[in-house]
């Protein structure tokens, strides 16, 4: 059963964009040695988009970009620690839109989705309670 999604950024600084990963948006990490640090996620979606070639999507193309639930005061904190942005905050209609850059020379995007989230799917762990042991009688 699938249970996940595991993503990569190919950089040409990977020690700086770990760090920035690790240090400007604070994601947690497992450190595997040698310098490989894998980030774990707080939640992910995927969508599936036609291809367009006149914009640059052709078939096979695939992109990662980051989400929130408040895009302005996301931007505000992430300037803060030094993360520098492409543009202003843009209503592209699914939601609020911009881009910021990563060490390697890429812009990811961060939006705020205009779109209800389902939230996580995954079975809850359903707790049985313990009937009281019944004690001997003497």
């Amino acid at each position: 059963m699938i249970k996940g999604v595991h993503t990569m950024f190919y950089s040409s600084k990977p020690d700086a964009l770990r760090a920035f990963l690790r240090d400007k948006l604070r994601f947690p990490f497992t450190d595997v040695g040698g310098g490989w640090l894998i980030f774990d996620l707080p939640e992910a979606d995927m969508g599936c988009h036609p291809a367009d070639a006149s914009n640059g999507a052709r078939s096979g193309t695939h992109d990662i970009s980051f989400y929130c639930d408040d895009i302005k005061k996301t931007v505000k904190e992430l300037e803060a620690r030094g993360v520098e942005f492409t543009e202003r905050i843009a209503d592209h209609g699914y939601g609020f839109v911009t881009h910021f850059k990563m060490p390697g020379d890429f812009a990811v995007q961060l939006y705020q989705p205009k779109y209800a989230k389902r939230r996580s799917t995954r079975p809850r762990t359903r707790r049985v309670a313990r009937r009281p042991t019944r004690r001997a009688s003497k």
